[in-house]
């Protein structure tokens, strides 16, 4: 007898949709602020690198989530997202890195959820629940 409760498809929907609508409520943000991009440019000039870079976080947090939330090439998007939270990490938060809230949880909880959500789409990908399975 099967368990409802065992089906990884609907599981690897779930952590789809969790990662990509949250971090898509950031990209969107961005697009409705577009002046938070100056912040992002200011951190990739000080890190010695070009600022038209920083239009890749339109497709680390717009692009990327709406092809982990559909699963259209959903392993292709879970790598966009660890590398654009890689980029968010080294820019913004290292020195938050080693460092705890002041309720003792890690500083950078959210980032790091966006880091290991993304890589765990990467090695599970989208599952049958997809627009484009993979």
């Amino acid at each position: 007898m099967s368990n409802v409760f065992h089906n990884d498809a609907v599981g690897k929907l779930i952590l789809r949709l969790t990662l990509g609508i949250l971090i898509l409520f950031h990209g969107v943000g961005k697009l409705l602020h577009p002046g938070s991009l100056e912040f992002i440019k200011s951190q990739l000039t000080v890190a010695g690198l070009p600022t038209a870079v920083a239009y890749g976080v339109y497709l680390g947090e717009v692009i990327a989530p709406l092809m982990i939330i559909f699963g259209i090439f959903a392993r292709y998007g879970g790598m966009i997202v660890v590398a654009n939270m890689v980029f968010a990490i080294v820019l913004v938060h290292a020195g938050d890195l080693f460092a705890l809230t002041e309720h003792g949880g890690w500083r950078l909880e959210l980032q790091g959820f966006f880091l290991f959500c993304g890589l765990a789409i990467v090695f599970l990908g989208s599952g049958r629940i997809a627009v484009r399975p993979d």
